[in-house]
């Protein structure tokens, strides 16, 4: 059915969903932290569980537990049938048990939730207005190695989900090319550098990204034992004139690139088009809106946009594949291959024209 012939009743409700989507959304979490969603799964094969059984098993009140309960049934989270007895729905299962919905609910209520309150005011100003509920910093970035122990690790979390999976993949395309050095652009807490030095014992890693970023990627892979084949130098893309030097046989850019705006992308492409020669390899990796295979994808990486818009920076997003591909022709370079990995990602090898 089109959505222009919904019936009247029908938006109305879908309305009212969207006017208490909040209610909903802290209703999830509470129920997801205070084990409501476990021990109402657990008994789902004994044909549901009560709310005083609830109440009694977990010591909570039966009114705060109707509270919760009556909207997550509304919600189609949990179902009661006509003894009384709550059971999870397949919508109330993934919120529980599904590791994307996890990382997601995690990184939208540690991270986002509150910063998006002030969405309008970053919309207009195109600045992170919601930044200041975490800290008092330019971007989010200058500020990820001081954030709050649990919303770091929300934020790690979900940023890891959307890159870790397609590693190993992306190696094998990485070293067809034998590369002795590799520039790790926005290196994180240095995990692409670790695999890369566990994947090849001949290569050598330099990182740039932030201070508090840098520091922590170098410890991590000193750590693991790197120390001799990792380095790095700070820099600050939004400077006046960010430069890396020539030399890299790869140029490593994942999920790095969607941090910054157009006109900072070009930037940062052209810096790193002057520092290859005609065999550097530039690789990127991202996730872009016009490729995904499946609606819950791409509207997870809309809604991310608006992470980008009101906590991390103000003015970037997650683009399409189009946008990019524009923007690479731009910077004078072209696309040598283009290759989907994983469910979500697109890698581009790029060289220069």
């Amino acid at each position: 059915m089109s959505k222009k012939n919904i019936r009247a009743i029908d938006a109305l409700q879908e309305a009212q969903k969207i006017a208490f989507a909040p209610f909903v959304f802290q209703t999830t979490v509470s129920l997801k932290k205070l084990g409501v969603f476990d021990f109402i799964f657990n008994n789902n094969t004994n044909g549901g569980v009560t709310l005083s059984e609830i109440a009694s098993q977990l010591t909570l009140s039966e009114y705060s537990l109707s509270v919760l309960l009556e909207i997550a049934e509304s919600a189609d989270i949990v179902s009661l049938d006509n003894e009384g007895k709550y059971e999870l729905t397949k919508i109330g299962y993934f919120l529980s048990y599904n590791p994307m919905t996890e990382v997601n609910l995690n990184f939208t209520h540690d991270v986002c939730y509150q910063g998006l309150f002030h969405l309008q005011e970053a919309i207009k100003e195109e600045k992170p207005a919601g930044l200041k509920e975490l800290g008092h910093w330019k971007t989010i970035y200058e500020g990820l190695s001081q954030l709050d122990p649990h919303i770091q690790k929300s934020w790690f979390e979900f940023d890891h989900f959307y890159s870790d999976g397609i590693f190993e993949d992306a190696l094998k395309i990485v070293f067809k090319h034998k590369p002795k050095l590799l520039f790790d652009i926005g290196g994180n807490t240095g995990k692409f550098a670790i695999q890369c030095c566990d994947y090849n014992k001949n290569v050598n890693v330099h990182i740039f990204d932030l201070p508090g970023q840098l520091k922590k990627a170098l410890a991590n892979t000193a750590e693991k034992g790197f120390g001799e084949r990792v380095s790095g130098t700070e820099i600050d893309w939004l400077s006046k004139n960010p430069q890396i030097p020539m030399g890299a046989d790869t140029i490593w850019m994942s999920q790095f690139l969607d941090c910054f705006s157009k006109e900072e992308i070009l930037k940062i492409l052209k810096v790193a088009a002057n520092a290859m020669d005609n065999d550097t390899e530039l690789i990127i990796i991202e996730t872009y809106t016009d490729r995904q295979k499946f609606a819950n994808a791409k509207f997870t990486l809309e809604a991310t946009s608006l992470y980008f818009t009101a906590l991390a920076n103000g003015n970037s997003k997650m683009y399409k594949a189009t946008e990019l591909l524009a923007l690479a022709q731009e910077a004078g370079l072209n696309i040598k291959e283009d290759i989907s990995l994983g469910e979500f990602h697109t890698l581009f090898v790029c060289k220069k024209k």
